[in-house]
């Protein structure tokens, strides 16, 4: 019997993400407090998440694999998060402006059966094109990216704001790392084709 997989977020861009593998999950909200601890690198922060909303879910998912996803946006050494306003939006986005972006995405999968976790952090970097402020405003307004790390959808629009990308899988970007999680999900016994 195949365990069952379960994606430990609510958030609809990573399960958009997921559906590209055709596979059936349930998803399920962690309830995990993302505050990162004193002197917690970007890096170290998303692995414990993406470890944490894994785990959280072991009680309610026996015999299940569940896949725990965190990501931060880093610019200049600081940590931006989503801009829940267009005021931060547009900051954000002027901030990024001529700049290099790295995400980290921590990926994690918990054996509810075993217990055996596995986590990797995979970066992903985007150099932005130099943007006027009429731009920026624009690009804004058109695709409303307030609940999006970095204020923008690199899925939409947002290509327009970028030179280049940089790294392994582009789906880094939109918060779940699939070539990575095909090789996770192997290691559990799941062959994905």
């Amino acid at each position: 019997m195949t365990a069952a997989i379960v994606l430990a977020s609510t958030s609809p861009y990573r399960q958009q993400v997921l559906e590209k593998l055709k596979l059936p999950f349930t998803t399920y909200s962690p309830e995990v407090d993302e505050t990162p601890l004193e002197n917690e690198s970007p890096y170290e922060l998303v692995l414990r998440l993406a470890k944490l909303k894994a785990a959280a879910g072991a009680a309610q998912h026996p015999d299940s694999i569940i896949i725990g996803s965190d990501q931060v946006a880093v610019i200049n050494g600081s940590i931006i998060g989503k801009p829940h306003t267009r005021e931060k939006a547009i900051e954000q986005l002027c901030m990024a402006s001529g700049q290099a972006i790295t995400f980290y995405t921590g990926l994690a999968l918990h054996n509810s059966s075993s217990g055996q976790i596995e986590a990797i952090v995979e970066p992903f970097t985007v150099h932005f094109r130099t943007l006027t402020h009429q731009q920026i405003c624009r690009y804004i307004d058109i695709e409303q990216p307030l609940y999006c790390a970095g204020s923008f959808k690199s899925e939409g629009l947002g290509i327009a704001l970028f030179e280049k990308l940089e790294g392994k899988d582009p789906n880094t970007l939109i918060g779940l790392p699939l070539i990575s999680l095909i090789d996770l999900l192997h290691l559990q016994g799941i062959n994905v084709l």
